[in-house]
């Protein structure tokens, strides 16, 4: 185990995105005379990458693997989306650290930037998230909202993949087009239809573009819907258009927008708060994961929370819903942010009387039952 002096090894998965937002807490460590290298992790989800995540049996698929070598020793402390974490921890281990928090919100992710009134009737929305699914089909019924998984920048890779295939292909018939009216006519080569070759168009696509145009999709996404601080982090939002959707609507899941660096509970945990911990967001996502663990909804249940800091106050909205949208319990509501674990638990007790309770547990039985696509967790990639 690391001490004072020696080289912190920091646990991450090996995705870009998780590579990037461990660098973040590494750099900010680094910063404050705490030396830090990454280690990549290969956990129990990246492993079933076509599984659909509820299959793997429980919950913390992208976290398990990564605590455990913390645990264990091999490793000093490990980085987490905070909304990927379950609520129930190993004993010895704590949140060390809490980073500032990132946007919160969720987006609709077009290719050209179309927001969810504009979309036709019927459109395909992708996402792996039954609180998304929930949240969508309570706003338009009429949407069809197909699973989707994987990293970020795959998600993305599918829905960009039939437009960029449709302009090459379009590309290539006029390019193809006009060599042949060139062959049948004697005044020379013709005005070309567009400003580059087809050749010279697939030059300038960048790498992201090339492999997204070669994929084959099961699914043609007229949009999907990711969290806006994923994106932002992996850099990939120069390629689609964005278009932010209501958090008193479409309530963000408990944590996002947020990291954890976990630890043994012990001198290294306490170093490693007092270097990076940020009080504000350390209180917003205890009050959502309270309210979640309280609620123990879990992966399984359509639930909404978030929390903002402000002053004494912390303001919270929570919503939950059936997986098809057409019921809610939900509520807005200032807490005092010196009681607010308390305050917390007695919200979630207060939803659960009003029926949060029932939606839960049908959402927990239609999850058990479940054979179908819908039924899948929000994960890390985000």
């Amino acid at each position: 185990m690391t001490t004072r002096g020696e080289t912190l090894q920091l646990a991450t998965r090996g995705s870009d995105l998780a590579l990037r937002q461990a660098a973040t807490v590494r750099d900010s460590l680094s910063s404050r005379r705490l030396a830090v290298e990454l280690v990549e992790v290969e956990t129990t989800g990246d492993q079933i990458r076509d599984e659909l995540i509820h299959r793997l049996g429980k919950t913390g698929a992208f976290v398990r693997s990564l605590d455990e070598k913390v645990l264990d020793g091999e490793l000093d402390a490990a980085v987490h989306s905070m909304k990927d974490m379950p609520t129930e921890r190993p004993e010895r281990l704590v949140v060390a650290a809490v980073p500032e928090r990132a946007a919160a919100e969720d987006v609709l992710v077009t290719p050209d930037g179309r927001s969810l009134e504009e979309l036709p009737e019927g459109a395909t929305v992708g996402t792996s998230s039954l609180r998304r699914k929930a949240q969508l089909l309570a706003e338009r019924d009429d949407l069809t909202v197909e699973p989707l998984r994987g990293n970020v920048d795959t998600r993305l890779a599918k829905l960009l993949a039939p437009s960029l295939q449709q302009e090459h292909q379009e590309r290539h018939e006029a390019e193809q087009e006009q060599t042949d009216d060139a062959e049948d006519s004697d005044e020379g080569d013709e005005e070309h239809p567009y400003d580059r070759t087809v050749e010279e168009w697939f030059d300038d696509l960048t790498e992201f573009e090339r492999r997204a145009m070669e994929r084959d999709p099961d699914t043609e996404y007229d949009a999907i819907v990711l969290a806006k601080a994923g994106l932002h982090r992996a850099g990939l939002t120069r390629y689609v258009g964005l278009s932010d959707l209501d958090p008193d609507r479409f309530v963000p899941a408990p944590g996002q927008g947020a990291l954890a660096v976990t630890a043994v509970d012990g001198d290294l945990a306490l170093d490693i708060k007092d270097r990076r911990d940020d009080p504000q967001t350390r209180v917003e996502t205890t009050v959502e994961r309270t309210i979640l663990e309280e609620l123990g909804g879990g992966c399984v249940a359509p639930i909404g929370v978030h929390a903002q800091l402000e002053g004494g106050v912390v303001h919270t909205r929570v919503r939950v819903l059936s997986q098809d949208g057409t019921e809610e319990v939900s509520v807005g509501r200032d807490i005092p942010a010196e009681y607010h674990i308390d305050a917390a638990q007695d919200l979630a007790a207060e939803l659960a009387e009003q029926g949060a309770d029932d939606l839960i547990a049908e959402a927990k039985r239609d999850s058990t039952d479940a054979d179908d696509a819908s039924a899948v967790r929000e994960e890390n990639e985000e």
